[in-house]
């Protein structure tokens, strides 16, 4: 996801200025995305010089709040349309890494993949401690995600350690 679309999508839902967005855009995603205000600013400052967001006037405390525009509005519908393709070329750190410990002969890649288990084991306990605290749909669904990710890559890794088994 963008940043840019999901500033479009905030604003769907009626004006807003920088730091009700980036709020609100940290809420939705569970906290799992905290934006740097600059760089609320910076999108916004795109969207405006693409037509897809119009400021307004700035209030007493000096905050210019935005409006999405009919062709911001077309660009998120377009974005909640499109599905989401990932790349045929992994670019994970993790499989990079398991790649250059095999790679780096010296390396022992089963203690490599111990201490990723060890670390995947301890942050799908927090995500679930974390989801049994949550009130709001969108931050479970952020969590739910993550703690489906984090399950599969101790899948893989399971799976890692059988084709070691296999190759030795």
């Amino acid at each position: 996801m963008s940043i840019r679309h999901g500033l479009l999508a905030l604003l769907s839902t009626g004006p807003r200025y920088g730091y009700q967005l980036r709020g609100e855009f940290e809420a939705s995603t569970g906290a799992t995305w905290p934006l740097n205000i600059g760089q609320v600013y910076t999108t916004l400052s795109r969207l405006e010089r693409d037509g897809l967001v119009q400021p307004g006037e700035a209030d007493d405390q000096g905050r210019v709040s935005y409006t999405i525009t009919p062709t911001g509005r077309e660009e998120m519908t377009r974005w909640f349309n499109t599905p989401v393709v990932h790349s045929d070329r992994p670019r994970d750190e993790l499989v990079i890494k398991l790649a250059m410990a095999l790679a780096a002969k010296e390396t022992d890649i089963t203690q490599v993949i111990r201490n990723q288990r060890t670390a995947t084991m301890r942050t799908l306990q927090h995500l679930t401690r974390a989801k049994n605290t949550t009130h709001g749909t969108a931050q479970r669904l952020v969590l739910d995600s993550m703690i489906f990710q984090a399950e599969a890559e101790q899948r893989w890794l399971d799976h890692c350690e059988a084709i070691l088994k296999e190759e030795t």
